[in-house]
């Protein structure tokens, strides 16, 4: 709540509002000390305005008070014969210790009554989390080293540039930073990958573990065979600075170990050649098609005529250069879908402020309904509140 500004040219009253409501318990003496309570001199009760939220004990509402008093606070000079007069003075009285109170809240970091100002002020001295210790990565395989690391195209021309782990988890970040700025297109791209990427290390896993099964039916026969590793495999330090840096690591890793099952399956003469190669290749693909996917929205969004983009370019009244930046991102990905618009859908790892009022709410609501009706008579497919429509 903001600290209403008092009337120009009008201070508060020197005389005390005083003795105590008949229609309420007075609060107790520790409770807002200082505050007096709203009643005639002759001891009626002041009427007054209540809100829920109000953080007062009597439930006293500022706004609503400026409201109702609107025309004595904004006079240079109020009429003291007025008969809202005391409602008036008791309004005055209110805005000073609301700043009062928000004053001490910040100076004691909203800690407890009972927490000593000098120990409350220590939180704003306390350190940022930091790793104890060294997050890494062991990779057995070529193939999964190759999938963390990508490839640029060479000079000659002959191999074209494949995307690594390392270079999409930097995407992933730039994107996480975006949703900082309202950005509908990041929060959709953080939601693909929120899906798919979780979906391919699932498929992985699957797999892995119907192929690991065939060993273990040589096993039971009497012929134990154990999977694959490397002589000398690599350990990778992370470090990554977002947590979609982790996603990917899980993602190399498990491919890494499906690499190693089908290899062991290859040594063992349980695959031929070209069925452990077109095992590997079932998932080289469609997770280099994501790596690139994510790659192009980091891409785009962070070219600068794209950079400011955020959701109040959808609003009516936004800027021309709004319209530019609204025109050009849906030339390039299509319609935002109006869920994810409307923040219904929200990924896994966000900077964005959710927290909106009501009237902010109720607008996106109405442009997302713009935005689904302009998709639909496109012929574009409904939006959905699961994850239906976040994939290819």
């Amino acid at each position: 709540m903001t600290s209403p500004t008092p009337p120009r040219g009008r201070q508060m009253p020197s005389h005390p509002i005083a003795p105590p409501l008949p229609h309420s318990s007075p609060a107790p003496d520790d409770d807002l000390p200082g505050l007096l309570d709203p009643v005639f001199p002759g001891g009626t009760p002041i009427p007054f305005e209540t809100d829920d939220r109000s953080p007062f004990p009597d439930r006293y509402s500022i706004s609503r008070e400026r409201e109702k008093l609107a025309d004595l606070i904004e006079a240079d000079d109020p009429d003291p014969h007025d008969p809202r007069w005391a409602r008036y003075e008791l309004y005055l009285q209110r805005c000073d210790k609301l700043k009062q109170m928000e004053a001490e809240y910040r100076v004691t970091a909203g800690a407890d009554a009972t927490v000593e100002p000098a120990v409350a002020t220590q939180l704003r001295d306390l350190g940022s989390l930091v790793d104890d210790g060294v997050d890494t990565m062991t990779l057995h395989t070529k193939e999964g080293f190759r999938m963390f690391m990508g490839r640029r195209r060479d000079p000659a021309g002959h191999y074209n540039a494949i995307p690594g782990g390392k270079r999409v988890a930097s995407s992933l970040k730039a994107l996480w930073a975006l949703t900082r700025n309202n950005n509908p297109y990041a929060d959709w791209a953080l939601l693909r990958a929120d899906h798919r990427i979780p979906e391919l290390r699932r498929a992985l896993d699957r797999q892995a573990t119907l192929l690991s099964a065939e060993l273990k039916k040589r096993a039971d026969k009497g012929l134990g065979f154990g999977i694959l590793k490397s002589r000398e495999p690599k350990v990778l330090e992370l470090g990554f600075r977002s947590p979609y840096g982790y996603v990917i690591a899980e993602l190399i890793v498990e491919f890494d170990y499906y690499v190693r099952v089908v290899k062991t399956l290859g040594r063992k003469s349980l695959f031929s050649d070209k069925e452990a190669h077109d095992a590997i290749r079932q998932f080289t693909r469609p997770i280099r098609a994501a790596f690139e996917e994510f790659i192009r929205f980091e891409n785009w969004l962070t070219k600068p005529d794209l950079l400011p983009l955020s959701r109040a370019d959808f609003l009516p009244g936004a800027d021309a250069n709004a319209g530019k930046r609204v025109a050009a991102v849906t030339g390039i990905f299509g319609a935002v879908p109006a869920g994810i618009y409307a923040g219904h859908q929200i990924s896994r790892h966000s900077q964005r402020r959710i927290s909106i009022s009501d009237t902010e709410k109720a607008m996106l609501e109405r442009v997302a309904a713009d935005i689904a009706a302009i998709d639909s008579e496109r012929g574009a497919a409904g939006d959905e509140t699961t994850d239906d429509g976040l994939v290819d």
